[in-house]
C-alpha cells in the first residue's frame, strides 16, 4: 500500500514522460564536473530547473512539469549530488559557486535569458541567481520558499517543526548527547564529516529521514530509509550550507535585495500546511516584489510531489506558455 496514496493523483497533472535530447558532464572548475540535461523543444522557451537539498539532486520527473512542444527544458545536478562528480563532495561548494555554475551552463548552451524553476533550496538559488543577474531572467516560477536565514533553520532544527511532530523529532535528537542537542546542525556536522563512512551514513539517513517524514501534508511521520549513498551526500551538502548561512553576505539578504528583481514575473505556489519552509517566507517575498503572484494551495505541504502543488506549478507553467504563443 502507498505510503501516501493521495500522490498518485499528482501524476494526472503532469505531462507524459519524454527522455533527454542532450546530456553532458560540464567541467566547471576547481575539481567538479555536473551533469547537464537538455529535453523538449531545442527551440523552445528556455526555463532552467533548479533542484532542491542542498544535495537532492535531479529526477525524470522533473521534466514533466512543462509543455515539451514549447518549452526547452534544462536541468542539472549541483555540485557534488546527483550524477555530479566527485559524489558529496562539499570543496569548493558554495552558493556563489553554483550561481557561476548556472552562468556557465547558459554560456554554453548560447541562451540569451531564461525562466527559472526552483523549489525549496531550488528557489533560494532562483531568487540569488535572479538577484545576480536580473538581466539574464524573465520570468522566476518558485515553489516551498525557503530564504536561508536563521529563522528558517532555527524553525526546523531548533524545536519549532518538532512542536508538530514530537515523536518524529525525538528520533532525530536522540542521536546526539544532550549536550550537544542545543544546536543540532554542529551536532550532525560533526558526525557527517567524521570520516567514519559508516556513521556519516548512519546520521546521513537519520537527517534525511527528519526531513522527509515532514515533506507531505498526507505525513504519518514516518520515512522510508533512504539509500546509504544518496542520503549521506544529501545531509552533508545540505549540513554544510546550512553550517556556513548559505554563504549568503548577511542574514536576511534575499530579502533586502527584493528590489533588485521586481520588475521580472514571478508566480510563488506554497502549501499551506508547509512544515518544512512554513508560508511565512513566501509571503514576505511577495509583499515586496510587486510582480509576483502567490498562489497558497490549501491542504499542501512541501513536497513537489502533491497534487495541488504539481497541478499549481503545471498550470502556471502552461499560462506561460500561451502567452507565448499569444
Amino acid at each position: 500500500m502507498d505510503k501516501y496514496p493521495d500522490q498518485k493523483r499528482a501524476v494526472q497533472f503532469l505531462y507524459p514522460p519524454i527522455e533527454p535530447f542532450d546530456q553532458r558532464m560540464l567541467d566547471v572548475g576547481q575539481g567538479h564536473r555536473i551533469y547537464v540535461e537538455q529535453c523538449g523543444n531545442p527551440n523552445g522557451v528556455p526555463v532552467i530547473v533548479c533542484h532542491g537539498g542542498p544535495g537532492g539532486g535531479t529526477s525524470p520527473a522533473m521534466r514533466r512539469y512543462f509543455d515539451p512542444r514549447v518549452y526547452r527544458i534544462v536541468l542539472f545536478d549541483q555540485r557534488g549530488c546527483g550524477r555530479s562528480r566527485p559524489h558529496a563532495s562539499c570543496e569548493d561548494n558554495t552558493t556563489w559557486h553554483l550561481v557561476a555554475d548556472m552562468e556557465m551552463i547558459r554560456d554554453l548552451l548560447e541562451i540569451d535569458s531564461w525562466i527559472l524553476f526552483g523549489g525549496s533550496w531550488g528557489a533560494t538559488l532562483a531568487l540569488i541567481y535572479a538577484q545576480t543577474h536580473p538581466d539574464r531572467v524573465t520570468h522566476l516560477i518558485l515553489r516551498g520558499v525557503f530564504l536561508m536565514t536563521q529563522a528558517e533553520l532555527d524553525w526546523f532544527y531548533g524545536g519549532g517543526a518538532g512542536k508538530f511532530w514530537p515523536e518524529t523529532w525525538a528520533k532525530f535528537t536522540a542521536l546526539v548527547p544532550e549536550d550537544e542537542q542545543g544546536d543540532l546542525i554542529a551536532a550532525y556536522h560533526k558526525r557527517l564529516f567524521s570520516g567514519n563512512r559508516d556513521e556519516e551514513v548512519r546520521f546521513g539517513r537519520a537527517w534525511s529521514a527528519w526531513e522527509n517524514a515532514l515533506a507531505s501534508v498526507y505525513s504519518n511521520g514516518m520515512s522510508g530509509e533512504s539509500p546509504g549513498d544518496y542520503a549521506r551526500a544529501f545531509a552533508r551538502l545540505e549540513n554544510h550550507y546550512f553550517s556556513n548561512a548559505g554563504f549568503l553576505h548577511m542574514d536576511g539578504q534575499i530579502l533586502a535585495n527584493m528590489g533588485r528583481i521586481s520588475h521580472i514575473p514571478g508566480i510563488i505556489v506554497q502549501g499551506r500546511f508547509d512544515m518544512i519552509c512554513p508560508p511565512a517566507s513566501a509571503y514576505s517575498i511577495h509583499e515586496q516584489w510587486p510582480n509576483s503572484d502567490l498562489i497558497m494551495v490549501r491542504n499542501a505541504g512541501h513536497a513537489l510531489s502533491e497534487p495541488g502543488i504539481s497541478a499549481a506549478l503545471v498550470k502556471a507553467m502552461d499560462q506561460l506558455a500561451e502567452d507565448f504563443s499569444g
